[in-house]
């Protein structure tokens, strides 16, 4: 075989590996949504009171308000459904997205700062505008995750040798603990306590239309603007002389994408409360299963954190009924030694 023949071999040998990367891809991805809806009409049909998916199928094309069983899944559990869902991705999104831009592995919004910081700022307004309507309820909690990530980055920043991934998480937890007394002294003091439990357990229970119309908006709006930014971000996850070298503006990349993290992470914190971890393990699965193109990691992160905050939903349901177990308690308990093991790999590394 000549030299021009075994180039030739060896582009035909890529161009096949890369087509079935492909193919591998998109079946991962239609197995992701197919199995999204699964378990979402699941979440419908499981409860304290069971309903049958022919039901759910009649309330969707024939609505009766006469009938109870229509009127649960219409006002109680497709809101709670779609806000667990969306919730869900918004974390795991928020957490690629995070991992991402600081090569950090130990990347998520609940470990640095910004899900506390958000709470922070929702008991402060319990305790001093408990008139405050949804929208601005959600902008709080936005105003709050930025509070909380500046502090765990300055202070970071400001540890000596600089930035590192485990200095990183060490300032995220002293910043969470900080942050989250203070609210727990605020709810204490000013008497919300009680309000302010729903939002430090994490759970759907309380989750009404009103809050599905914002996520939804912001799902679109967050989502298309990360997908159109997702090529910079699988370049600067090579690394910031990389991305420079190629002309990339990383500062702004950085600046946008801080800007999705703390919109996302925000609204989630004030429609279901503190959820630990979720975009800490997501991301992760994704990179095994999808590979390291952003492009992919983040649609499929969005699927997946969807798929196991509804499939969470449904288990704090079910574990103890008729009571509720916080879905903030399971989703620790999933998290918890995943990040044990992260940190134990990377605290080897420094």
């Amino acid at each position: 075989m000549s030299g021009l023949e075994t180039r030739a071999h060896k582009v035909d040998t890529v161009k096949q590996n890369a087509s079935a990367k492909g193919i591998a891809k998109f079946w991962w991805m239609m197995g992701g949504l197919a199995a999204l809806l699964l378990v979402m009409f699941l979440s419908i049909s499981m409860g304290f009171a069971r309903i049958n998916l022919s039901t759910i199928w009649e309330s969707m094309v024939h609505f009766d308000s006469s009938s109870t069983d229509h009127q649960i899944i219409r006002d109680v559990r497709f809101p709670r459904t779609i806000a667990s869902a969306l919730t869900g991705a918004f974390l795991a999104i928020s957490g690629s997205i995070m991992q991402g831009m600081t090569r950090n592995p130990l990347g998520d919004p609940s470990i640095l700062g910004v899900t506390s910081g958000a709470a922070f700022a929702i008991a402060v307004s319990f305790a001093f505008l408990p008139d405050l309507t949804t929208p601005a309820l959600m902008v709080a909690a936005f105003v709050g995750a930025l509070l909380g990530a500046s502090m765990v980055f300055g202070a970071g920043a400001l540890s000596r040798g600089g930035l590192t991934p485990v200095k990183l998480v060490l300032a995220g937890a002293a910043v969470s603990a900080l942050l989250t007394s203070l609210s727990t002294a605020i709810a204490i003091h000013f008497d919300v306590a009680k309000e302010m439990n729903f939002w430090f357990a994490g759970s759907f229970s309380s989750v009404k239309w009103a809050y599905v119309y914002p996520l939804m908006m912001t799902g679109v709006i967050t989502f298309a603007i990360v997908m159109i930014m997702a090529r910079s971000i699988t370049v600067l996850s090579l690394g910031e002389e990389v991305s420079k070298g190629l002309g990339q503006r990383t500062f702004l990349i950085k600046v946008i994408g801080a800007a999705v993290i703390l919109v996302m992470t925000g609204m989630s914190v004030a429609v279901a409360g503190v959820i630990s971890f979720l975009g800490l393990i997501v991301p992760h699965m994704a990179r095994i299963l999808i590979g390291v193109d952003y492009r992919f990691i983040i649609p499929f992160s969005g699927i997946l954190g969807a798929i196991l905050l509804v499939a969470a939903d449904i288990g704090a349901r079910m574990i103890n009924p008729p009571f509720e177990t916080p879905v903030g308690a399971i989703t620790t308990l999933l998290g918890g030694p995943f990040f044990l093991y992260l940190a134990r790999r990377e605290g080897s590394k420094v």
